[in-house]
């Protein structure tokens, strides 16, 4: 099976897909769950066809649809594009995202960007993607001649800033697409050295696009690194771009789809965070119960220990990019661990993981556990076992939890793995790299807890340190992605992109926060931000959200007491609490309500006005319950007191 273009980690089509369309069907189309259920499989361009149309039933007859995203996309686009719209519908289901798609006319890509009326921008998209190719940046062979080809670069950039300008009034998160190089060659590799040839030129295009996003202003999808996994043979369709002006070959088009809403659900902080390994005939080959250290094998030089080394390495590699590790096994808990302390071909020890779960539980129950353990949600978990069985048991009961389908080769789990890009990122901070060792500390932290009687007691043992600090450039990225991948503890769900947050820091009316807690464990980076915009004297709290890693530790009462000390030395009467239920935010459904705010309105959605009068904000006492409370750069008089 081709991995890339059949979708090979996602379990096959059930057999009797087309009669579960049709049981569905009868059924006003379905639940969301029900939905959702088989998009999770990997479905052909005619199957996520039916099941948009499910979808569309489903929608016609109001049936609940909980638990999905809704995400408006605007499409503007050089080629033909309505033949892909069904299939980022129904693939954006398997991400849980609820998916509207905005086209702007045939071939009219500079008029849709710049007109203030066009259908993209009137629909004030969550996002629009740029999908544009080579055909539209005007990119034309000039061999031997670097001037020409600079002087084209230089066009097709210029062109790209003027539509990104258009469009960014309207909707301030923008996706670009990187060029496939053609499939044809002139002097074959000559090519990538002979300056102004279509590959040395879309090389140096794609270079620059992906400069153009590394500060966050706009997000990448790499069409280029998509061709090039396919081949850039099966990936041109000559035929359908002569016929209809379709830009790649039409059995990629699922493919093209799942990589373009993983991104979308990265921008929308769906990516997950934790990889959960086996070890028998996963991390290893054979059973270490039975064959003993002498006789699992992770053997350099030998073909089938190389195999699960590289599984290992890979781990590591994603570890170094921030994604936590952990292990599910069923094994006996001293035996497993003697691997990794005693092996010498081991490559993770157990200082890479943050939990070490062995023992012999079902799986399910297991993986419930390390999300409890790490305080993550079942949906942040990514689950890789060799044994077919497991992996039925954990979809079926945490269909939450990712699980690829692995080959019968481990040789190809690394690029089976690799190939689902579960981890796919809209953006990286620093913060990023620290978030193994954030999440290790703070399973050694719910350790602590067990052991100790008193809450209080507890907390004050951490020897926490709060520190408030206004938005600034140096945290502009951290602070960006906890926008948009909070979503538990988040009050309103509104979501801002880095420029966003930039104009946000500009902005005289708006005050910001950016927090961070260190304790006895170590840093755990910033774990909070509110931003609050001045109405006269009121200050209404636009966004609160904290990381879930440290709830129940009196967090959001210290943050209350510096928001009310920032909001009373700037003359403010009162603090304005919204609530807007999002699905997935009842956790601080009354976290006004235990802060002491007054319910002043409900709206018919669900959504709650809270109001606090600044007198009755004085200082609490959960202050106490920490080493020290700073806050810096507020100006003058506004610094907190340490306790």
């Amino acid at each position: 099976m081709e991995i890339f273009a059949e979708l090979g980690w996602l379990p096959r089509a059930p057999n009797d897909f087309s009669d579960q369309i049709k049981a569905l069907r009868k059924l006003d189309g379905g639940s969301a769950d029900s939905l959702r259920a088989l998009a999770a499989h990997a479905l052909d361009a005619d199957q996520l066809l039916k099941l948009v149309r499910l979808l569309d039933k489903a929608r016609n007859y109001g049936q609940p649809l909980a638990g999905l995203t809704p995400f408006r996309l605007g499409l503007i686009a050089n080629s033909t594009i309505d033949f892909i719209i069904p299939a980022i519908v129904g693939t954006g289901l398997r991400y849980g995202l609820a998916i509207e798609c905005v086209t702007g006319p045939f071939g009219q890509t500079m008029q849709a960007a710049l007109d203030a009326d066009s259908a993209v921008n009137a629909a004030r998209c969550d996002a629009v993607l740029l999908a544009l190719d080579h055909h539209s940046y005007a990119i034309g062979s000039t061999p031997g001649d670097a001037d020409h080809a600079q002087t084209a670069i230089d066009s097709a950039l210029t062109q790209l800033d003027a539509m990104t300008g258009g469009l960014r009034p309207h909707c301030p998160t923008l996706i670009v697409q990187s060029v496939p190089p053609p499939a044809d060659t002139l002097l074959g590799s000559f090519d990538a050295v002979l300056a102004g040839s279509d590959l040395n030129q879309i090389a140096a295009l794609n270079q620059a696009l992906a400069l153009r996003c590394a500060d966050g202003s706009l997000h990448l999808l790499d069409v280029a690194a998509l061709a090039a996994r396919v081949g850039l043979g099966a990936w041109h369709d000559p035929i359908a771009w002569n016929m209809a002006k379709q830009p790649f070959a039409h059995h990629l088009i699922p493919f093209y789809a799942d990589a373009l809403c993983r991104l979308i659900a990265a921008i929308r902080g769906k990516s997950r965070k934790v990889l959960v390994l086996d070890l028998d005939n996963t991390l290893w080959a054979g059973v270490i119960g039975d064959d003993g250290m002498a006789g699992i094998n992770l053997a350099q030089g030998d073909a089938t220990g190389e195999a699960h080394l590289a599984l290992q390495r890979y781990a590591l590699a994603l570890r170094e990019c921030g994604v936590v590790l952990a292990v599910s096994s069923k094994n006996t808990d001293e035996v497993a661990r003697q691997v990794f302390r005693e092996h010498p071909d081991m490559l993770l020890r157990e200082a890479h993981l943050a939990v070490f779960q062995a023992n012999w539980d079902d799986k399910a129950s297991n993986l419930k556990a390390i999300a409890q353990s790490l305080n993550v949600g079942l949906d942040a978990l990514v689950f890789v076992d060799d044994n077919p069985a497991e992996r039925a048991l954990v979809r079926q009961k945490l269909p939450q939890v990712a699980v690829p389908e692995l080959p019968d080769d481990p040789a190809w789990y690394v690029r089976t793995i690799a190939a689902a890009s579960y981890f796919e990122a809209a953006g990286f901070a620093d913060e990023d790299l620290r978030r193994a060792s954030f999440y290790a500390d703070n399973a050694r932290r719910v350790e602590l807890q067990a052991a100790s009687g008193d809450i209080d007691d507890y907390l004050r043992s951490l020897g926490m340190t709060i520190r408030f600090a206004p938005f600034d450039a140096a945290g502009r990225a951290r602070i960006a992605q906890l926008i948009n991948k909070s979503n538990q503890f988040n009050l309103t769900t509104r979501r801002y992109s880095e420029a966003e947050v930039a104009a946000l820091a500009d902005d005289d009316a708006v005050m910001t926060l950016q927090v961070r807690l260190e304790d006895m464990f170590g840093d755990n980076g910033m774990i909070s931000v509110v931003i609050c915009r001045t109405r006269g004297t009121d200050w209404e709290i636009d966004t609160w959200l904290m990381s879930c890693r440290v709830l129940g530790r009196r967090v959001e009462q210290v943050v209350l007491d510096q928001l009310a000390a920032l909001a009373r030395a700037r003359g403010a009467r009162r603090l304005i609490g919204i609530y807007r239920p999002s699905g997935r935010n009842t956790i601080v459904a009354d976290h006004y309500a235990k802060l002491g705010f007054r319910l002043d309105s409900e709206d018919t959605d669900g959504g709650q006005t809270w109001t606090l009068p600044i007198e009755e904000a004085g200082a609490g006492a959960a202050a106490a319950l920490f080493a020290a409370v700073i806050a810096e750069g507020f100006g003058a008089g506004e610094h907190a007191d340490e306790p």
